[in-house]
């Protein structure tokens, strides 16, 4: 099952109070329901694919208003074929519609999210909640990215919900695509902090276990990356340092140099492979690393000068 499917499914058990439910519901009812008419009376339905969302659909229904819903199963026609759940309301479905803040009398749609069933802050997390379940999904935080999003077929939804989103600083943005208004989140400590406001704390855990371990393999990686590059740069600068000593050993030999070259120049051909601090650590009364860095800037500069004087080309 797919990290959006454990979420929802986690979602679907959290245990809500009428006040509650009723935001939730008007969120679902508002992005998966469609309004027929049916021998003369207004019939609401609800489609998903998820068995626990259908079953949360029905409970709601029958919490607030006291009706039993029919359920019926289908096959989809194509593709995977999964089952397709319909949740179909056939009383008291004009008032039902008023009471969710979806329609009013005569069946009038009312754009947006009412304020009314957004008043306080559990009501606002469960219209969240009843929003994502309805037409929301995330990515598996063992992907390479992060993203949250939820569909709404219009606009006005769309738009009030980012703006819900945004009460809670989460940074949500808003798209246009060909089956709806998309509201996404991209950054992944705003999906966390969603997933926290709905309810989802098991999934939150993984997340956030997942999102840790990510970011110290990175971590590490930058640091593994980091000492290679330096590794290689201080290889590379004590191969240019021995083979200049090497030309000086050559022309005019190492005990023409004044002594605190020489002991460098000795020291070096001897432990090619230590850094300078620690070449400093192994010279008489242990030199500093600027010391001996500017040392073997005079070696450079005379080998420099040695090969300007027999015509080679200067390269390193």
């Amino acid at each position: 099952m797919s990290f959006t499917g454990r979420m929802k499914n986690e979602l679907s058990r959290i245990d809500v109070k009428p006040s509650s439910a009723r935001a939730e519901l008007s969120a679902i009812v508002r992005i998966v329901g469609s309004l027929s008419i049916y021998d003369k009376r207004p019939v609401l339905d609800l489609h998903t694919e998820n068995a626990s969302i259908a079953r949360r659909i029905f409970s709601l229904f029958k919490l607030l208003y006291a009706v039993q819903p029919e359920v019926m199963v289908r096959k989809k026609a194509r593709l995977k074929k999964n089952n397709v759940y319909i949740i179909r309301v056939l009383d008291k479905t004009e008032s039902i519609l008023e009471h969710l803040c979806i329609m009013r009398v005569g069946l009038h749609r009312i754009e947006g999210i009412s304020s009314e069933l957004i008043g306080e802050e559990y009501c606002r997390r469960s219209y969240l909640r009843g929003a994502f379940l309805a037409g929301g999904s995330v990515n598996n935080p063992d992907s390479g990215s992060y993203h949250l999003e939820i569909i709404s077929t219009y606009h006005d939804h769309a738009e009030h919900l980012c703006e819900l989103l945004q009460k809670y600083h989460l940074h949500a943005k808003l798209i246009e695509r060909k089956k709806g208004y998309v509201v996404y989140l991209k950054e992944a400590d705003k999906i966390g902090e969603l997933l926290n406001l709905m309810g989802a704390h098991q999934s939150l855990l993984h997340f956030e276990d997942v999102r840790i371990m990510k970011d110290m393999r990175n971590s590490v990686n930058r640091l593994v990356n980091c000492e290679t590059a330096n590794l290689n740069k201080t290889i590379q600068a004590s191969m240019r340092q021995v083979e200049n000593i090497r030309l000086i050993e050559a022309e005019m030999g190492l005990e023409e140099l004044p002594e605190r070259l020489r002991e460098v120049a000795e020291a070096r051909i001897r432990y090619p492979d230590v850094s300078l601090t620690e070449l400093g650590q192994l010279l008489p009364g242990e030199v500093s690393k600027s010391a001996v860095n500017h040392r073997l800037r005079k070696i450079n500069e005379l080998a420099h000068r040695i090969r300007k004087m027999s015509g080679e080309d200067e390269t390193s």
